[in-house]
């Protein structure tokens, strides 16, 4: 996951956001190994988003599924999920809106976190972002 394509993410979900009448958003891309690639906070979106669109992003990453499969594991495993959220140092958020990143062979590259409006507007746009750069969105 580079800087451009990362950015390419970052304004592919603000724009579907914008578009779609969604909440003010805050976006962030991770590569494969976890690291901060790209963020953008929109006017107006509230405080402790980053931390939020981080975890679901980790989160995603840490368990190598999108948060909504982790947080259909956390309605059938809670003490699982509890236990992981604890081994990851609380970098986790099991709500959807946390996307796995693979590129056109199918390698993971990164996830992207999308925070601010419902939980599903969140995927939505974090989906259309990955989809702008012309990569693949993994949300399960």
């Amino acid at each position: 996951m580079d800087l451009d394509t990362a950015r390419t993410i970052v304004a592919g979900a603000r724009a579907h956001g914008d578009s779609a009448g969604f909440k003010p958003l805050t976006v962030v891309v991770l590569d494969a190994g976890g690291h901060v690639v790209a963020v953008e906070r929109e006017d107006g979106s509230s405080m402790k988003r980053f931390e939020i669109g981080f975890g679901k992003a980790h989160g995603a990453l840490s368990l190598g599924m999108g948060s909504r499969a982790i947080m259909g594991r956390a309605e059938q495993q809670p003490y699982f999920i509890a236990a992981v959220t604890s081994a990851v140092g609380g970098a986790l958020v099991p709500v959807p809106g946390g996307v796995l990143v693979r590129d056109a062979d199918g390698v993971l590259v990164g996830a992207v976190g999308v925070t601010g409006d419902t939980s599903d507007n969140d995927e939505a746009a974090a989906v259309a972002g990955i989809e702008s750069a012309g990569l693949t969105a993994e949300t399960g």
